[in-house]
């Protein structure tokens, strides 16, 4: 602690030591006479030189090694004065006050720009490794910033029109203050009626055209942010929708949702509105700029000095806004998922009394969320304070100097009324040029959440072609082994080994959770198995279209879904041609027919949220009805029976075992339907354990005789 406080004080007394020189060189400098433009010059350059190399001696002297950020602050503090009184000589032939005098102001307002340039270039052209990472994250918002600004390619006649509108809002504001000047001019001197109707006449004919142009290009621009939402939306959910099982197993709905409704609506605002403000903005200060330097370019130079200032405080506010809004994103998906799995399962939640588990549990998300908004509200109010007192600041600078351009001659009342109003304008310009550049880069966050989606490359492919025109349906699972995703170190398939053949029943039994169902899964190509293969007609599974496979391997699960929409449309779902007669036909086979007539819509009945408005009988009949309407060649009933009456099973059960060359693959726990099988397998812990017959099973006393008479048994 003594040490660092010891380093503390030398550094300061080196520079308290290195202001003392350069003072020193500042004023022998002011004291010398020339009486030639020449000499003038020579001598301001030649004392430039000498502050530069004495200010760099001391330092070198006193501190050791100079930092290149302190080095461009020392080479900008010695040579502006020249370089400042150099470009007035040539492009004004005026001298400036630290021209022949040199004084404190002077040497303090030298100091002040030399200091806003060094830190103005570090921001700009980073030193620190730190610095320079935070520029390449910015480099990647700018990459996405183009990616989102080309999807938006279908609008640019709207956003063309509305940058038209932009452009003349813009000129029609500036010219406002211009005439105010102008009035102020002709009240304050002699009277002119002419000149005075003239002026207001334009005030007036601008302030008309700003209003009407803003309006139109508001109203453009609104446009093309909702068909461009609604685009990556649609684009979004295709994504989504390609992606393999396993993704959505490990990544929460809650957080899908808030892409879909958040962020894809922050990426439209991305191009539309912040790029909107920020043009806006850049034509109405560089065109401000432009009067300025018409009316004081010495005072403008002054104005001009906030900038560097305003983009080194913006930087840093940027870097802690963006991290914690996409903080707060992440939070927000939290909370959302927690709404929706509570909502999804409010049954669960309700019989297991867990309201006020659930309530406390979104309410720790929620604070969670508040204490991020928090934290990013202060970071703004801190932002927003030192802009203000900056701006604050630069005005009492251009009031104290104002006032004596005026008692020197070089500016009147009206003109100096003019500048102000245009300075007031340029600082909120330059403040919200900044403001937008780092609100923009702050919604591209979001994009970048949305795109990492959209590019997402699914696990499992749909890139099969073969569209065989006859399919046996002969399937071999070949030395299989899987892990789910989620949790990839337990294997649920060992080397598994087995065969469907066409026109038999194949039965898969065993114990819950030992690997049927995963079977199914993998038949139906939800997933890839880390390894082995499944072979249809001996050909790999991924091979075929996946539209082809999806028609010809269809199953019928336990707890069918259904979707809110007529019984029509969910016995037909995912075929584009389906004719009534072919819905009736498979509805008659599922023996779902005649109670869909009774229906007082029949076919167009709507069967609720889920099919919440049927039975769960009712609803695993049009699940069957939906799977035969396909004419599969491979069906797999996963415990359909089992919400079935025994008149509604027997119906089911002779329609399904008469098409001959269908195979047919059936998880039950039903003896009766078991032992109808033409083949039976038993699986336990991800392996085959025995397969055959009932008769040859029952009669070998193994695993499935066990099972028969603990699950089986009536």
């Amino acid at each position: 602690m003594a040490k660092n406080k010891m380093t503390v004080v030398y550094k300061v007394a080196a520079l308290g030591c290195a202001v003392c020189v350069d003072l020193s060189v500042f004023y022998t400098h002011g004291s010398f006479v020339t009486h030639s433009v020449s000499a003038h010059f020579a001598r301001l350059w030649v004392f430039a030189v000498l502050r530069c190399l004495a200010l760099t001696a001391v330092l070198q002297l006193t501190v050791g090694h100079i930092k290149p950020l302190l080095f461009r602050v020392l080479t900008a503090h010695s040579l502006l004065p020249a370089v400042f009184e150099t470009g007035s000589w040539a492009l004004y032939h005026e001298e400036n006050q630290c021209g022949r005098q040199a004084d404190v102001r002077c040497w303090l307002l030298c100091t002040a720009a030399s200091l806003a340039a060094a830190l103005f270039w570090e921001v700009i052209v980073p030193d620190t490794d730190e610095a320079a990472a935070g520029r390449e994250k910015k480099q990647k918002a700018r990459v996405l910033f183009v990616r989102v600004l080309r999807l938006y390619r279908p609008d640019y006649p709207l956003m063309l029109g509305g940058f038209v509108f932009l452009s003349l809002a813009v000129l029609c504001e500036m010219s406002i203050p211009f005439y105010t000047g102008k009035v102020i001019d002709i009240l304050s001197g002699q009277y002119k009626q002419m000149e005075f109707g003239s002026a207001l006449f334009y005030m007036g004919l601008y302030s008309l055209g700003s209003s009407v142009s803003a309006g139109c290009r508001g109203g453009l621009l609104l446009c093309a942010i909702s068909a461009f939402t609604c685009r990556i939306k649609v684009m979004l959910f295709g994504a989504l929708t390609k992606q393999e099982i396993g993704f959505f197993e490990t990544t929460k709905t809650g957080e899908l949702t808030h892409r879909l409704s958040k962020d894809t609506k922050l990426m439209g605002q991305t191009v539309c509105l912040n790029v909107n403000v920020l043009l806006r903005t850049f034509i109405k200060t560089i065109g401000m700029i432009f009067l300025m330097l018409s009316l004081s370019w010495k005072l403008t130079l002054i104005i001009l000095m906030e900038t560097p200032i305003t983009g080194l405080i913006q930087n840093i506010y940027d870097t802690h806004y963006q991290r914690l809004t996409l903080a707060m994103q992440d939070s927000m998906a939290l909370a959302n998922e927690a709404v929706s799995e509570v909502v999804s399962n409010v049954r669960v939640v309700r019989s297991f009394n867990a309201e006020k588990h659930e309530a406390c549990r979104y309410d720790v998300r929620l604070m969670e969320a508040h204490a991020l908004k928090t934290r990013r509200g202060t970071v703004r109010a801190v932002y927003l304070l030192v802009q203000r007192l900056i701006g604050l600041s630069i005005q009492v600078l251009m009031m104290y100097f104002g006032r004596q351009f005026i008692q020197s001659g070089q500016m009147t009342t009206g003109s100096l009324l003019s500048f102000i109003l245009y300075q007031s304008d340029v600082g909120d310009s330059i403040r919200t040029l900044a403001y937008s550049i780092g609100d923009m880069l702050n919604s591209v966050g979001a994009a970048g959440k949305v795109f990492e989606y959209i590019d997402r490359k699914p696990l499992v492919t749909t890139h099969g072609t073969l569209k065989p025109d006859v399919l046996r349906g002969h399937v071999n699972f070949h030395n299989l082994s899987f892990a789910y995703p989620s949790n990839p170190d337990k294997n649920v398939l060992q080397n598994i080994s087995l065969e469907l053949k066409p026109g038999q029943m194949t039965a898969l039994v065993g114990p819950s959770g030992e690997g049927k169902s995963t079977c199914v899964s993998l038949l139906q190509r939800l997933y890839d198995p880390q390894a082995g293969e499944i072979l249809l007609d001996n050909e790999p599974l991924e091979l075929y279209d996946h539209s082809f496979l999806h028609n010809k391997v269809t199953v019928v699960s336990q707890d069918p879904v259904l979707f809110s929409s007529s019984i029509r449309d969910n016995i037909a779902y995912g075929l584009a041609e389906c004719t009534l007669d072919e819905i009736q036909e498979a509805a008659r086979k599922a023996n779902a027919h005649d109670f869909i007539k009774q229906l007082a819509k029949g076919y167009d009945t709507e069967v609720g949220e889920g099919g919440s408005q049927l039975s769960k009988s009712e609803k695993q009949r049009i699940a069957i009805a939906r799977a035969l309407v396909r004419r599969p060649q491979v069906l797999i009933l996963d415990e359909i029976t089992s919400s079935l009456d025994a008149e509604s099973e027997n119906e089911v059960h002779q329609t399904l075992t008469g098409c001959p060359n269908q195979t047919l693959l059936v998880i039950a726990h039903k003896l009766q339907t078991i032992e109808k099988a033409d083949q039976i397998i038993v699986i336990s812990g991800g392996k085959v354990e025995e397969r055959g017959t009932h008769c040859e099973l029952m009669h070998n006393k193994g695993s499935y005789y066990k099972l028969v008479e603990k699950l089986f048994a009536e």
